[in-house]
């Protein structure tokens, strides 16, 4: 059996296994859920965060709400992409509308450090569960071959997929894993959580300097963050 039929047959035993599909709709309820209350903030003019000014998301934030209608369109766009999820018959077309939305998120998240990283790269890791999951339909419009057999609707399967749930937790785990050892020093959401990051870091001179370099002084994050990766270079021993 070559690799493409092996894979099409296991898509078959998933899209039967009433256990992912129950997963399925769990991962769209989750993700409507996520854009829901920020597409209405965006829709109806509201400034979207709290965060102040001189935080980088913050002042992210304060340069998008000034654009005007696009900002409106953001708000309206999430909205439309978590309504249409929440259709079965649209699903597919609410994943399709999500996924550029999500995923310049969580690259923002990770460019600027920001705290909610988990988060967005959980969403992000379920919008493609969803594209996979109806890849089936999806692969027409993509530059695949098309095939005619029957959908994989029947027979469904009431095992439990203990390695697919496995695999689901591993990818949860090795993203706060990950997140926790992916950068020294952060910004956090307050200068109390900043500081009281810096308790944990070997360095927590240079780490509180960085974060009155960014709450104080109101300094761009990469001019703070080149302050402290100098203050590295130098060879000064952390404090214990």
């Amino acid at each position: 059996m070559n690799l493409p039929m092996y894979l099409d047959r296991l898509y078959g035993e998933a899209k039967r296994n009433k256990w992912i599909r129950y997963f399925a709709v769990f991962a769209r309820v989750a993700l409507a859920a996520g854009f829901i209350p920020s597409g209405i903030v965006k829709l109806t003019g509201e400034r979207f965060t709290a965060l102040p000014s001189n935080h980088p998301l913050g002042h992210y934030f304060d340069a998008l709400f000034q654009t005007g209608y696009y900002y409106t369109f953001i708000g309206l766009a999430q909205l439309m992409a978590a309504l249409l999820l929440l259709i079965p018959r649209t699903a597919l077309l609410g994943a399709v509308i999500y996924f550029p939305i999500i995923l310049n998120i969580c690259v923002l998240t990770y460019a600027i450090r920001f705290e909610g990283t988990r988060i967005a790269t959980f969403m992000l890791l379920a919008n493609i569960f969803l594209l996979v999951w109806d890849f089936d339909r999806l692969r027409h419009v993509l530059p695949f071959g098309r095939r005619d057999e029957a959908h994989h609707v029947v027979d469904k399967n009431s095992r439990f997929p203990v390695l697919f749930f496995m695999l689901v937790f591993a990818a949860l785990a090795s993203v706060v894993v990950i997140n926790v050892f992916l950068y020294d020093v952060r910004p956090g959401n307050s200068p109390l959580e900043c500081a009281n990051g810096c308790k944990e870091s070997d360095r927590p001179e240079d780490c509180q300097r960085f974060c009155d370099c960014i709450y104080n002084q109101g300094n761009p994050l990469n001019a703070c963050l080149r302050e402290y990766e100098k203050a590295k270079g130098t060879g000064t021993e952390p404090s214990r």
